[in-house]
């Protein structure tokens, strides 16, 4: 087979669109990639799902959807939020573009030491990491999931015999300014948990079951009781701006749940 001369190829994506429409993102998204996270402890292994795009000016027929593989695969350094915005306008200038937007979702994963017995596990929290770009400027965000335990205060002032609890799912959605001293995902994990009943553990031996069972008892919170003291907790926070604080309690005894939302 004789090679192939690339400059003899049609490049049907360049050519010129007569339609006169805009479109405002157009790109890939469900891609599975293998990448290393800044973690605090050091670069962490994972499996991140990408979403890439640009903006496709109206005379543009179509984007090289090829190049946002390309930007992954020479990518070698682990990825943080502080380099966010190097990548983001890098998408712009490898696609032509005037704007791009890019987003990675992936576990993190959070060494956690049991109050009682000291033993170690893993536990995960799920990152959502967006970034779009202009050629001279980024915004970045980071979106974090995190669960705790919460414990019904009416329950407790009511019921002769325990309270009901629950798993809650906590979402901060926020802008982390690198620049400031101690901004980091697992700094705004720690001040999350803090403001639950009780914090999540991958592993508890029984003293250690005793103990969180009743911190929670000791420290009940609604839903509204946990937006509103995360919210004061972040809100001292010089690093965080533009937060949404999202709670979601999954109710043990209804089949649904309790949900509330502050924004800042």
């Amino acid at each position: 087979m004789k090679p192939v001369d690339m400059q003899m190829l049609a490049d049907v994506q360049g050519a010129r669109d007569e339609r006169h429409l805009a479109i405002q993102r157009v790109g890939v998204r469900r891609l599975r990639y293998p990448i290393l996270w800044a973690a605090e402890t050091g670069p962490q292994p994972t499996v991140a799902e990408f979403s890439l795009s640009v903006h496709l000016p109206a005379e543009k027929k179509g984007t090289h959807m090829s190049r946002f593989v390309a930007m992954l695969e020479g990518h070698t350094a682990a990825w943080s939020l502080a380099d966010a915005p190097a990548v983001g306008k890098a998408l712009c200038e490898r696609l032509e573009a005037g704007e791009a937007e890019f987003e990675l979702k992936f576990p993190l994963f959070i060494k956690k030491t049991a109050p009682i017995s000291g033993v170690q596990s893993l536990l995960d929290y799920e990152v959502l990491m967006r970034c779009t770009a202009w050629p001279d400027m980024a915004e970045v965000t980071v979106q974090v999931t995190i669960p705790v335990t919460s414990l019904c205060p009416c329950s407790k002032e009511i019921s002769e015999y325990g309270a009901h609890n629950q798993r809650s799912h906590i979402v901060v959605t926020a802008h982390l300014d690198q620049t400031q001293s101690g901004a980091s995902i697992e700094a705004l994990i720690r001040l999350v948990e803090a403001q639950a009943s009780s914090e999540l553990y991958g592993l508890l031996k029984r003293p250690d079951e005793k103990f969180v069972t009743e911190r929670a008892y000791d420290n009940p919170k609604f839903v509204e009781d946990l937006v509103r003291d995360i919210a004061i907790a972040l809100r001292a926070q010089p690093w965080l701006s533009k937060v949404r604080i999202e709670a979601e309690n999954f109710e043990s005894i209804h089949n649904h749940s309790a949900w509330a939302v502050i924004e800042l």
